[in-house]
């Protein structure tokens, strides 16, 4: 697992405040109006929506706000009309970082991203100079508290899992397919394996380890991206050991 999956976990785990917790909503309705506006209001002929509006129920999303946010996106209600763009940097211990954002203003939120990068120790890079990198998958995270690491990895790779990691002392990750990722995430649930988190994800296929000096910077930077109103998703490339993870967050 990435040091931005481990460092997204312990997050989770220590439990959202409330202003957090409303910007989460914030960008799950971006996420869902998109989705429906591209590829329609039905969740099950549209597996983005589909997962948008389950990461939303995950949260706790009144019902309501997900219908308006669906309405938003197929035209049936008004609201504001987001583009979707993606940014492209480096940050501190050379790791690479690719940014997916949702906004009504290109011009503002460019500038901002840039000077979130530069102010973290990081830089915008040009486009294409580390997506590259990243490849579309489904990435589930299961706690090792829940499941038999044997009965697990038999279970998803049945299913159609293409790789179930075992990292550190608390989580299995696994690996699908975009086709896959629905199939693996029901196949987990009718088990009543229960799953700290399923989204749609980018993974590199290149990783940057991060040594205790500079592992501060890194999550900075992350965080102060994961902040910004119009970020959406970030991914990155760094390893952090998992004593260092736990410290810093502690």
């Amino acid at each position: 697992m990435s040091g931005h999956s481990k460092w997204a976990t312990i997050k989770r785990k220590k439990g959202a405040k409330d202003a957090a917790r409303g910007k989460v909503f914030s960008k799950l309705i971006k996420e869902i109006t998109i989705a429906a506006r591209h590829g329609g209001g039905d969740p099950a002929g549209n597996p983005r929506l589909r997962t948008a509006v389950d990461a939303a129920k995950a949260e706790n999303m009144p019902g309501s706000n997900i219908e308006r946010a669906v309405k938003r996106g197929t035209g049936e209600l008004e609201g504001v009309t987001y583009e979707e763009i993606t940014y492209e940097g480096y940050g501190p211990g050379g790791i690479a970082v690719l940014v997916e954002a949702a906004t009504d203003n290109k011009v503002r939120t460019v500038g901002e991203i840039r000077h979130v990068f530069s102010k973290n120790n990081g830089n915008m890079a040009e486009a294409g100079a580390v997506s590259w990198m990243f490849h579309s998958r489904g990435l589930i995270v299961v706690e090792r508290s829940a499941v038999d690491e044997e009965k697990l990895m038999e279970l998803a790779l049945d299913a159609g899992a293409d790789d179930v990691h075992t990292e550190g002392a608390e989580s299995y990750e696994i690996l699908t397919s975009l086709a896959g990722f629905d199939k693996v995430k029901k196949a987990l649930e009718a088990a009543g394996i229960p799953v700290t988190s399923a989204e749609l994800s980018k993974v590199s296929s290149t990783m940057v380890a991060v040594d205790e000096k500079d592992a501060p910077a890194v999550l900075r930077l992350i965080d102060a991206l994961e902040e910004h109103d119009d970020v959406q998703k970030v991914y990155a490339n760094f390893q952090i050991a998992d004593e260092v993870l736990t410290r810093l967050a502690g």
